[in-house]
């Protein structure tokens, strides 16, 4: 008889008036059956029988494979998807749709209302947006998607799409949109941080550079050559701080900040890397706190 084969039943299960007779089934004493599992051999009933690529499996041995196979994951535990690069085409898209209404059609409030503006009290006589307080610390994450020129957000959205599927399809959707999500506000709550009495600012530019940071972690641990992406990292530097109008705050905010998760998802010890990683997106989701609560109580807030 081949392995595989239904076996017939090797456990007579015991009538329930104590008389000998055919095999009945293991989960269901008073039921006679001819049928056995093919994996451990004990009799099962028409009800107990679940359908296998050779003959039936009891419901303790399904389960039990069920448990034996492990998800496939990416190098850093991530969950291997069809799509590699779906969290970045749906962060492009948000982008795109709030440029729309922010440039074209709720011209001009909705970008008043989403950047990342705040004035302390010694200019006005009274704290305004991120500085007035937690109702308004909205703006830390909103202007990482608000761009109103086409220019801007042209080359923000070009260089995610350069580099966010390779680090998207290394660390799967959720490590990927933390890493994002994590770098923008700390650009923000950095420039919050040392910008004093008055700032506007707004873009996608300090969750890119905390990618390009990611990046470079990424690289330095899969051993790839670190020059193009180094040479990419230095040439968006140079602009920052060589161009008037960027703010040079966000983007650095946002570099050290991606730059230091990824060290976290990225080095944790696999046997301890659900608990590594949790703990590395939550101490930079606290050291972005602390950094917005520093620079409220410059207005005593």
């Amino acid at each position: 008889m081949l392995p595989d084969e239904p076996r017939p039943p090797t456990d007579h299960t015991p009538r329930p008036d104590g008389g000998a007779g055919p095999a009945r089934c293991y989960r269901h004493p008073d039921r006679e059956t001819g049928i056995g599992c093919s994996r451990c051999g004990r009799p099962i009933c028409p009800q107990c029988m679940v359908s296998a690529s050779v003959g039936f499996h009891c419901p303790e041995c399904v389960q039990g494979a069920g448990r034996e196979v492990r998800k496939a994951t990416t190098r850093f535990g991530g969950q291997l998807t069809a799509d590699g690069a779906l969290v970045t085409k749906a962060l492009i898209g948000i982008n795109l749709v709030v440029f729309l209404l922010a440039a074209y059609v709720l011209k001009p409030w909705l970008a008043e209302d989403l950047s990342l503006f705040s004035v302390g009290p010694q200019i006005t006589g009274y704290p305004y947006g991120v500085a007035a307080g937690p109702d308004q610390w909205y703006r830390l994450l909103t202007a990482t998607f608000l761009h109103v020129q086409l220019w801007h957000i042209g080359t923000n959205m070009v260089m995610l799409w350069v580099i966010g599927p390779s680090l998207e399809a290394a660390l799967g959707r959720i490590r990927f949109l933390a890493v994002y999500l994590l770098s923008g506000l700390a650009g923000s709550a950095f420039a919050f941080l040392v910008a004093g009495d008055f700032m506007n600012s707004l873009g996608a530019s300090g969750a890119l550079f905390g990618l390009l940071g990611a990046t470079v972690v990424m690289f330095k641990r899969t051993r790839t050559p670190l020059g193009p992406v180094v040479a990419l990292l230095v040439f968006n530097l140079v602009i920052t701080f060589s161009v008037a109008g960027i703010d040079w705050r966000a983007h650095v905010g946002g570099l050290v900040a991606g730059a230091l998760t990824a060290v976290g998802l990225m080095y944790a010890p696999r046997e301890h890397r659900t608990l590594v990683q949790s703990l590395t997106v939550a101490g930079m989701a606290g050291l972005v706190l602390l950094m917005v609560l520093v620079g409220m109580a410059r207005y005593g807030g």
